[in-house]
């Protein structure tokens, strides 16, 4: 039982991990491809 409790913690911790990741991922994303449309505007 002890195996699966210190499994488990270990689970929940990368999953949050791959969620900010993922996050971090789509916003800079968003950030960089906004900046490009900005710049392609301006000096398209």
């Amino acid at each position: 039982m002890a195996n699966e409790d210190e499994y488990s913690e270990m689970h929940e911790t990368r999953q949050r991990r791959v969620k900010v990741v993922a996050w971090v991922v789509i916003i800079s994303l968003i950030v960089v491809g906004g900046g490009a449309t900005v710049f392609a505007l301006l000096f398209g």
